[in-house]
């Protein structure tokens, strides 16, 4: 396991060849300490790659500044090596890949697949639901500040509609129509940073990310991922959406929630109750088994077909589903 800057990795370079293996990632964003809802994601992620005899990778989505906690990452980094989740290459950080970024937003400006919108929260609330591209035709009258804008369903010759149907792992089949369902989105926001949509898929092409298993929370945007594989000339990888975890009232489990932090000296039960929510059926005796142990039973006994589709109550102590 080691950490450190990002790879020298460049978008040109990694699209220029698909993955020859399994490479799986676990990207969580700073803005908090793991909770048992990303366990879950770290571990399954982790499972199947491993159960592939593939790579798993942990990438750190420091592009949000305003929504980062000090000291979040290295934190992240401490609960994920207690649970013996341990990644095989340099930790990435996004927010070494400025430049990059930036190049990909130049190549797509140059194709005319972008466009400047200053629009405000109150036009925005004019036209509720799907942005209609109001400003496409107004950019003489657009001063800075604005966001940049991704056509997305104005279609280049390589991607083949604007209807993306992909095959989930979890969830089955899926269809989204871009035009309706869409519309165009922001890859830069007005206020300087990169947007989630750009970033995400500018740093799995150069990652050469093959398997993706992450919440079903980020199952409507797959899509208009898959989109921006296309666009960039890069395979999308394969899908895995797990359910999400919930607390009692039915909130998602999340920093944004006040989900609590996981107890790292408890690491071999989070990781057995983990794998009970995702309904691999641990034995009981191994609730007081190591860390390692758990580990090895589970990598031996993965099954993604076992998991199922629905959000549930997440398998934890009430007290510590309570603690603050």
């Amino acid at each position: 396991m080691t950490e450190g800057h990002t790879q020298d990795l460049t978008l040109e370079d990694a699209a220029s060849s698909a993955p020859s293996q399994y490479r799986g990632r676990f990207a969580p964003s700073p803005s908090g300490p793991l909770h048992f809802g990303s366990l879950i994601t770290a571990l399954a992620s982790f499972l199947d790659a491993r159960s592939h005899q593939g790579k798993w990778l942990v990438r750190i989505d420091d592009i949000d500044p305003p929504r980062e906690q000090p000291g979040a990452a290295d934190s992240i980094l401490r609960c994920l090596e207690a649970h013996h989740l341990c990644w095989d290459e340099t930790v990435f950080y996004q927010r070494h890949q400025t430049d990059v970024y930036e190049n990909c937003l130049r190549e797509l400006q140059k194709n005319d697949w972008i466009y400047h919108c200053n629009c405000s929260r109150q036009d925005l609330q004019i036209t509720p639901g799907i942005y209609q591209g109001r400003c496409r035709d107004r950019q003489s009258e657009i001063q800075s500040p604005y966001a940049l804008r991704l056509k997305l369903y104005d279609l280049p010759n390589h991607v083949s509609s604007e209807i993306i149907e992909f095959n989930d792992w979890i969830q089955g089949r899926q269809t989204q129509n871009l035009r309706t369902e869409a519309g165009d989105q922001i890859v830069k926001r007005r206020d300087g940073f990169y947007a989630y949509q750009l970033a995400v898929v500018v740093d799995d092409i150069a990652q050469k990310i093959s398997h993706i298993v992450r919440g079903r929370d980020l199952l409507d945007v797959t899509a208009r991922q898959i989109y921006f594989f296309e666009l960039l000339g890069s395979k999308p990888p394969v899908y895995a959406h797990l359910p999400l975890a919930l607390m009692p009232n039915g909130q998602k489990l999340s920093k944004q929630n006040l989900a609590p932090a996981l107890d790292n000296q408890q690491a071999h039960l989070n990781i057995w109750q983990a794998l009970h929510f995702l309904d691999q059926n641990p034995p009981l005796e191994l609730k007081n088994s190591s860390v390692d142990e758990v580990l090895n039973w589970a990598v031996q006994n993965w099954r993604m077909e076992r998991v199922g589709r629905e959000d549930r109550i997440a398998f934890m102590k009430e007290a510590l589903l309570q603690k603050r």
